[in-house]
């Protein structure tokens, strides 16, 4: 795409296109889908919704899979005690959907897993359903986390992150 029309495409949308694509009552019941989903596992799950790239990234020629990399490490996915954590990410002004899953998980999931992940996501997104593509997506993410990283018995994950849906 010419460097000039991205910048303008993405410099006509702001937070209130995240705030319009997930209400308040979707974003409440997609945080409380991810304090469930942690309930019974050791994993932390973020999900990050970004109406356009800040200007240096456009600047740059950066893609949403570079600005992924820097909210896993800037919403401290990367940091939690047991390298589960997966940053769920959604570019409005690209229609970009990224998964970063931290060194624990990518062991776990081969790339292909994170691929139909997407696919399905885009699907739902598609026919406007943003609300459930992202709960499939938590789901999808949970049963890898579940499975690979249980909860013990007993143990409680400390929820090192918060449950709530990122808009920026």
């Amino acid at each position: 795409m010419n460097r000039w029309l991205r910048i303008l495409r993405h410099r006509w949308r702001d937070e209130t296109d995240s705030r319009r694509t997930l209400g308040r009552d979707a974003l409440h019941r997609l945080a409380e889908r991810v304090r469930a989903s942690e309930a019974r596992h050791s994993g932390e799950i973020r999900v990050c919704v970004e109406a356009s790239l800040p200007l240096s990234y456009l600047w740059r020629g950066l893609s949403a899979r570079d600005r992924a990399l820097t909210l896993f490490g800037k919403l401290r996915v990367w940091d939690t005690e047991r390298n589960n954590g997966v940053l769920v990410y959604l570019l409005l002004a690209e229609h970009r959907i990224e998964i970063v899953a931290d060194r624990a998980v990518a062991r776990c999931a081969p790339q292909d897993h994170w691929d139909r992940l997407v696919a399905d996501m885009r699907t739902q997104f598609r026919a406007g359903r943003f609300e459930q593509g992202l709960a499939e997506a938590i789901d999808a993410v949970d049963r890898l986390l579940a499975e690979h990283f249980p909860a013990a018995p007993g143990e409680a994950n400390p929820n090192e992150l918060t449950d709530a849906v990122q808009l920026m």
